[in-house]
């Protein structure tokens, strides 16, 4: 298995030194957030993912793509009723898919909640036909880079579209494009109903892309999840992706974080069968 880490845990040094921690500690990719590349993201150019993919190199770190594609962004919105709001989503998408692949990634998380979630007074189909639209359209663009859009269902306290798994599913079988497949999310499938194990084997085809966090916001096995269990099922679906770790709760401190979330992962890997 391999093991990435979430850039935005080093947010606060530059670029170049928080690839250097990341692969001292002992992980081979890194996790891109925009958000941490430039104040205003939709700012980002081929000159940030130049001076990525340079510090990745230098320190042997492989990019795996980018994730909280529109965090802190304005005017973008997957399911709005405006028609430039979502062609403004559809534009930034599109121009990330190049950057990513211009820093050698693969993967595009599409989480972003507030910029997907529901208007007032939206029907739920509305908004579907809309989102579908949107990504379909940057599915095409992303395929023909080699880039995947990872759809990442979230739990419904954290968005109101797109809030389980079988439902992003459905998603990404109306958008019907290969470069468009499903995200797995420990802290988000832990208010899945079936459970964390079930729902990883129901979605064993279309998972392309995994994050490693706990249901307590801290990294994976710093909370109640049983890891082991989930690194058993990953194999035993013969999961070959990465895991990239993201926590939100930085316990005890970023880097310590970061060294015991991949001491956890390794050990849980090693222990599966």
């Amino acid at each position: 298995m391999k093991f990435a880490l979430c850039n935005e845990v080093f947010q606060d040094l530059p670029i170049e030194d928080g690839f250097s921690k990341i692969a001292e500690i002992g992980y081979q990719g890194v996790e891109i957030a925009p958000f941490t590349l430039k104040d205003n993201p939709l700012e980002i150019g081929e000159e940030e993912a130049d001076r990525c993919l340079k510090a990745a190199q230098s320190c042997g770190l492989e990019i795996v793509g980018l994730h909280w594609l529109m965090a802190k962004t304005e005017g973008l919105h997957l399911t709005s009723h405006d028609p430039d709001k979502r062609r403004a989503a559809s534009d930034y998408l599109r121009k990330l898919a190049s950057l990513t692949a211009r820093m050698r990634g693969t993967i595009m998380v599409l989480g972003s909640p507030q910029q997907r979630n529901l208007e007032h007074g939206t029907p739920y189909e509305e908004a579907f036909a809309r989102a579908v639209e949107v990504i379909r359209e940057v599915s095409v663009a992303a395929g023909e880079l080699g880039v995947t859009l990872a759809v990442e269902p979230l739990s419904p306290v954290e968005t109101s579209f797109l809030a389980s798994c079988r439902e992003a599913r459905r998603f990404i079988g109306a958008v019907n494009h290969p470069a468009c497949r499903l995200h797995l999310d420990m802290k988000a499938m832990a208010h899945e109903p079936a459970g964390t194990v079930a729902t990883i084997l129901e979605h064993r085809w279309e998972v392309v892309h995994f994050h490693g966090n706990d249901v307590n916001h801290r990294g994976p096995g710093q909370g109640p999840t049983d890891l082991q269990a989930l690194a058993r099922t990953l194999s035993e679906i013969n999961y070959r992706g990465w895991v990239s770790v993201e926590p939100f709760d930085y316990h005890p401190t970023p880097e310590e974080c970061a060294r015991i979330s991949l001491e956890n992962l390794k050990a849980s890997f090693s222990e599966k069968s």
